[in-house]
């Protein structure tokens, strides 16, 4: 059975169907405790750099650029473990990545679910 992937903002109340929270940006949230967020894992490692992050300036025409340049960055080591992560999580049960991105369907973690979905 293929364990199901879902992409929400982490100030969004939990859900029973989330499985395993995890925080994939590389910045705690701006307001909400450790202890509000329910989160199982914080994987700051598959987050963008900081230079892609402002470059992009989740600026929705530079998306496709930027989901070029982040794939390219997920190739490096610490990115790319933090990605394995991801997946043994994922073959454990279901996975929701959490986010901060009001656009979340234009932020990396769409990107990380994406790539998730293609490799099971």
């Amino acid at each position: 059975m293929l364990m199901p992937v879902r992409l929400r903002r982490v100030y969004d109340d939990p859900s029973s169907e989330d499985g395993t929270r995890v925080l994939v940006d590389g910045l705690w949230p701006r307001g909400l405790s450790k202890a509000d967020a329910h989160v199982d894992e914080w994987l700051k490692e598959v987050a963008p750099s900081h230079e892609l992050r402002t470059w992009y300036g989740h600026d929705p025409a530079r998306f496709e650029e930027f989901r070029r340049r982040y794939l390219s960055e997920l190739e490096g080591d610490a990115r790319r473990s933090a990605f394995e992560r991801l997946r043994e999580l994922l073959q454990q049960g279901p996975l929701t990545l959490l986010t901060a991105t009001r656009d979340v369907e234009h932020s990396h973690a769409a990107i990380l679910a994406g790539l998730l979905r293609e490799s099971r």
